[in-house]
């Protein structure tokens, strides 16, 4: 009877290249390795992995370390802790930064025309999304304000948009109560006032220059 040759041991200081899964039975294990692989840090992780490739940095990689930092950031952030995000961006930014003169430089060492045409623009690109990153960066410093000024029912419906209030026009039912709460006194037909005895001259002229003979 032969036996089955042992698998040497890992040893302690070697990265771990995959992630475990810890389940008691079949269905178990399919649930643990669908919320694997629909967690965020799972794959951003993997593009790490990816990117770095199995020499350099890569090499010393360990994938469920990777997973636990990846893990730990995004509860920071959810915490509202923005010091991570705040260094990526900076550091990016010098990243581009860098690139931009790099490319620059090749484009000025450039033989030929076209050569000179591609090396600028990826420079151009470069620097846009530098300064792409610093507005980003200085948005989440120093957030916008928004001021909405008070608005003034009486005066009919209001919205406020971006700060300025907008009124909105009145309806047809609106309209005609107000010609009827205040056109309507002027327009009332009602009898007519008795003259006032402080000035005579205003009486009506049924009462001052009624013609004595009528007619039959």
């Amino acid at each position: 009877m032969t036996r089955k040759p042992k698998q040497p041991k890992r040893p302690a200081s070697e990265p771990r290249k995959a992630l475990h899964l810890t389940a008691t039975n079949g269905e178990d294990t399919r649930k643990s390795a669908a919320r694997v692989i629909v967690a965020p840090e799972t794959a951003a992780a993997r593009a790490i992995r990816a990117t770095e490739g199995p020499t350099g940095l890569g090499e010393r990689l360990d994938v469920p370390e990777l997973v636990n930092s990846l893990r730990a950031q995004a509860a920071a952030v959810h915490g509202g802790d923005m010091t991570q995000a705040e260094a990526a961006l900076m550091n990016q930014a010098t990243a581009l930064q860098s690139l931009f003169a790099r490319l620059i430089e090749r484009g000025m060492d450039a033989e030929y025309m076209d050569q000179f045409e591609r090396y600028m623009r990826l420079g151009l690109r470069a620097q846009a999304q530098c300064r792409a990153t610093l507005e980003t960066l200085a948005t989440i410093k120093n957030p916008p304000i928004v001021y909405a000024r008070q608005a003034n029912i009486a005066n009919g419906p209001q919205q406020v948009n971006n700060g300025t209030i907008a009124h909105a026009a009145p309806s047809p039912i609106e309209q005609s109560e107000l010609l009827e709460a205040t056109h309507g006194e002027r327009l009332d037909p009602g009898a007519a006032q008795a003259p006032s005895r402080s000035n005579p001259a205003m009486a009506t002229v049924e009462a001052i220059d009624r013609a004595t003979d009528r007619r039959r």
